[in-house]
């Protein structure tokens, strides 16, 4: 992104860029996206369920329905999608996954995890979890808390080892790493950049207008897709660096129209 680029829509990632690893999305956090939601639509696309988003975001979020209205969720990397209308939020669309691939999705992964020695014993809630589109293995349990996640897989090694052999036995479906501890499966395609383009079709704005901000658009990070496709990105480490960008860039917006 250059200082000249005013983007016609901001696509967030959530984990680490609006907020702490499955936590609260800060207050600070909360006024900025209000600032940037006063002037520009907004999309929050993760690999994360609709839950998490109203856990996470909406519940600390503090905005009006006017701002709401211009809030964009896309659950699962974009197989979902939710809009804001009538002070309720509905699902305009879900690409599932069918029965007997989720059911073979979860029996390699299992597998996979236990042949490796990936399979904890102790966590925080449930490894395995079916959301439809998109079956997520989460090594230390879903609510792990986020110092455990940092310590079991710094270098990403364990992670990526997984990924790759469970998308050996899994040819049509894609595998991909997710969050810090996370291993996601999803119809073949699917990916932040799918999540992207799906929502250029769904408002009408041109990739070419949009900016992306987050926190793992290295090769190897579940954000790299939006990158490699050629969208503008910010890259962050952080919900605090991600505060204080979207603060400048919502004023930067508002200096343009004045």
């Amino acid at each position: 992104m250059t200082s000249s680029f005013i983007p016609a829509l901001v696509a967030f990632d959530l984990d680490d860029t609006l907020a702490p690893s499955k936590s609260a999305m800060p207050e600070k956090m909360a006024q900025s996206l209000r600032a940037l939601l006063d002037q520009v639509p907004v999309c929050i696309i993760s690999g994360g369920q609709i839950v998490q988003f109203r856990d996470q975001v909406l519940a600390h979020l503090g905005a009006d329905d006017t701002e709401l209205s211009r809030l964009h969720l896309m659950p699962t990397c974009g197989t979902r999608y939710y809009k804001h209308s009538g002070g309720d939020w509905f699902l305009v669309y879900a690409h599932d996954l069918t029965p007997a691939q989720r059911e073979e999705a979860l029996d390699v992964v299992e597998r996979e995890a236990r042949r490796l020695g990936l399979w904890e014993e102790k966590t925080w809630g449930n490894i395995l979890e079916d959301r439809g589109s998109q079956i997520t293995f989460s090594a230390l349990g879903q609510e792990a808390p986020l110092d455990a996640k940092k310590a079991w897989d710094p270098t990403g090694e364990k992670k990526n080892t997984l990924r790759e052999a469970v998308a050996h036995y899994l040819p049509d479906l894609e595998v991909r790493s997710g969050g810090s501890t996370s291993v996601d499966i999803t119809l073949k395609g699917v990916d932040k950049a799918y999540g992207m383009k799906a929502l250029s079709e769904q408002t009408g704005i041109s990739l070419d207008d949009m900016l992306f901000v987050g926190d793992r658009l290295d090769p190897d990070g579940n954000d790299y897709p939006v990158k490699a496709m050629g969208v503008a990105c910010h890259a962050v480490e952080g919900w605090e660096e991600t505060a204080e960008f979207v603060a400048e860039l919502a004023q930067q917006i508002a200096d343009s129209r004045a």
